[in-house]
């Protein structure tokens, strides 16, 4: 696929459309204070795996509605004293998988707090935690469950999960809680870009080719899934299209990103289709903060940069924890 989105230099200096919601601020003070009501009860517990050079935890903690939430906690065998750390959110249909496919981080040196998506994992990796809040009628997948009202949609959970999954990780004897970075491709960079806005101390965020941006934009730019989910629920439900608008104004990272305080290094693929260009620069443009950088990568897809990205981070990162 050929260039689809604007031109570079008009990317640089792109600014969404997105109306933010009067209420935002309100709306997730009330969310995760009524996420706190719950003890965070975090449990790590030996995972029993053959490797050597690193120690595995298994980790459940309490997210939304004080529901249980997997992951996994990954430190170098050796370490005594606490660490940098990196808590990482997963893509689209993911789980946080075996913890053997989650060692780069560790062999970097910093701690390493992977989140298990609710109700996700079975389109790849694999997982342990269910979503117990049904919902009205949806498209399959996850973009429109719940989304009659911000109350009720599915990210609404999933973002206070993540939220917490950093209270979690801070609450181990081997994180070094001042020192919490956060990252993630595609949906979990959407879910970095949420908890930018909404965890006001950490050290860093790096949202590669990050999903849930520029959400009106998104809608009609591209037919690829998971955006096209929206599309196919509206053709349904017809006349539903300011109610779902007005829901996904809660969730945009274009708005959390406007709050941003942290350093942050983004990515873009400029060939992007699932994730189009436009709607990431929406939101690196947005973030607050002004230490921030974004890898373009000319001639990709929603792959965006692989390991040339993991690169880039490896060597960003370390400076800002």
């Amino acid at each position: 696929m050929a260039l689809f989105d604007l031109p570079l230099d008009e990317l640089r200096t792109y600014r969404s459309a997105s109306a933010e919601p009067e209420d935002f601020d309100a709306f997730w003070a009330k969310t995760l204070q009524e996420a706190r009501e719950h003890d965070l009860a975090a449990r790590f517990e030996p995972a029993g795996t053959p490797l050597k050079t690193v120690t595995v935890h298994d980790v459940t903690f309490a997210g939304f509605g004080g529901h249980p939430i997997k992951g996994w906690l990954t430190v170098p065998a050796r370490a005594n004293s606490p660490l940098p750390t990196v808590v990482e959110f997963i893509g689209y249909g993911g789980g946080r998988g075996l913890p053997h496919t989650h060692l780069l981080w560790a062999s970097a040196g910093f701690a390493h707090f992977v989140m298990d998506t609710r109700g996700q994992a079975s389109a790849w990796g694999g997982g342990e935690t269910p979503d117990p809040v049904g919902s009205a009628p949806a498209f399959p997948g996850f973009m429109t469950r719940g989304i009659e009202d911000p109350e009720t949609y599915y990210y609404r959970r999933l973002f206070t999960d993540a939220v917490r999954a950093v209270e979690a990780a801070r609450s181990h004897p081997l994180v070094d809680a001042g020192r919490v970075a956060a990252l993630g491709g595609s949906q979990g960079g959407g879910i970095t870009l949420a908890v930018g806005g909404l965890v006001p101390d950490l050290a860093a965020i790096a949202p590669d080719v990050p999903f849930l941006c520029d959400f009106p934009r998104a809608m009609v730019l591209t037919d690829r899934a998971p955006y096209r989910e929206i599309g196919n629920y509206l053709k349904t439900h017809r006349g539903r299209a300011e109610q779902v608008r007005r829901t996904l104004s809660y969730f945009d990272g274009v708005h959390f990103a406007a709050r941003g305080r942290a350093p942050a290094l983004f990515s873009a693929g400029l060939e992007d289709q699932t994730c189009p260009p436009s709607t990431v620069f929406a939101a690196f443009n947005a973030w607050a903060n002004e230490d921030k950088e974004i890898e373009v990568y000319d001639f990709n897809d929603h792959e965006g940069g692989g390991p040339y990205q993991q690169a880039a981070q490896l060597r960003w990162l370390p400076a800002r924890v």
